[in-house]
């Protein structure tokens, strides 16, 4: 008897990897579907930023006598070249984005990370209060009143750096998200471990919930990264002209469109060869390339995080 038990579980055995693999098993036609489709994806994303670039790479007579096309009738650097006589008011603009962005994202992954682990702990006291607090301005916000006259009154952050960074430093997702991914990625068993072996507060959140954290911690980093490069209204608001050493790239950049549109609308003051010299349309594309492409460069280095971060930080509430 038990031999005949063993033997049938032995072709059981052999039985199951073979219909495993014929389940898993992709027919040919449907392999070549999905690719075609994912292809397609892949183009959809990828084909209007060539198309910017190219436009950036027209002339502007070419695009006022036949509009944007793929391949324009004559090629130009015109439009890099105006944005390379503002060069010094750019590069310096450059490095107060790059430096606002790698401050703020560092500054925004340690308060958002310390709070969501602060609010993941079921020793803590005032969890459920504090996480409906954090939740209220998921809903309704303060308005732009109420935070300028904080920012500026109270914290005195007007014409400050602080000013570019701490007003979205913290978001009330972010910190329900890594709260989310510190309850189900650390037991409280290894904090009770690291307590009895008598470890503080401070020595477990750094030497053992943020190293285990870098799905969800790139994920956010990604988020406040894009957050900051692209922010233009904080210096808007925060910054004044007498300040100018301050703005950032995309105030700079946003500033040299606003310029261009004005000379545009204000043709009939000039002459028709300045108009027919000013890359008006190309210069704008231009404009996008050099906010698009430092940014873009940098998501390879999240992206092997960005899916898994999010996924286990949206498990449950």
């Amino acid at each position: 008897m038990a031999s005949v038990l063993a033997g049938h579980e032995e072709v059981t055995h052999r039985k199951l990897p073979a219909v495993g693999a014929r389940l898993n098993r992709i027919p040919v036609a449907v392999n070549l579907v999905f690719s075609f489709i994912f292809i397609l994806i892949a183009a959809i994303c990828v084909i209007p930023v060539v198309f910017v670039l190219i436009i950036s790479l027209s002339s502007n007579q070419s695009i006022q006598v036949y509009g944007y096309r793929f391949i324009p009738d004559a090629w130009s650097l015109n439009a890099y070249r105006y944005l390379w006589v503002s060069r010094s008011l750019v590069g310096r603009a450059f490095l107060v984005s790059v430096g606002v962005t790698v401050s703020g994202t560092l500054v925004g992954v340690y308060l958002n990370s310390a709070m969501g682990y602060v609010l993941s702990r079921k020793t803590f006291r005032f969890r459920k209060l504090y996480t409906w607090l954090i939740f209220i301005p998921m809903l309704f916000s303060g308005g732009l009143v109420a935070s300028y006259l904080i920012n500026t009154r109270l914290l005195q952050l007007g014409n400050t750096y602080w000013a570019l960074i701490l007003p979205i430093a913290v978001t009330s997702f972010y910190v329900i998200i890594l709260r989310t991914f510190f309850q189900q990625t650390i037991p409280d068993s290894v904090i009770e471990s690291a307590k009895i072996d008598g470890a503080g507060q401070h020595t477990i959140f750094y030497r053992i919930v943020l190293p285990v954290s870098l799905p969800a911690l790139a994920t956010i980093g990604l988020f406040l990264s894009f957050a900051y490069w692209n922010d233009w209204f904080l210096t808007l608001i925060y910054i004044q002209s007498t300040h100018q050493h301050m703005f950032p790239l995309q105030y700079v950049l946003v500033s040299i469109d606003r310029s261009i549109q004005f000379l545009t609308r204000s043709a009939q003051y000039l002459s028709g060869e300045d108009i027919a010299r000013m890359p008006a349309e190309s210069a704008r594309m231009a404009i996008v390339m050099v906010v698009v492409i430092p940014i873009a460069l940098s998501y390879p280095f999240f992206q092997k995080y960005f899916v898994s971060g999010l996924t286990i930080g949206a498990v449950k509430g």
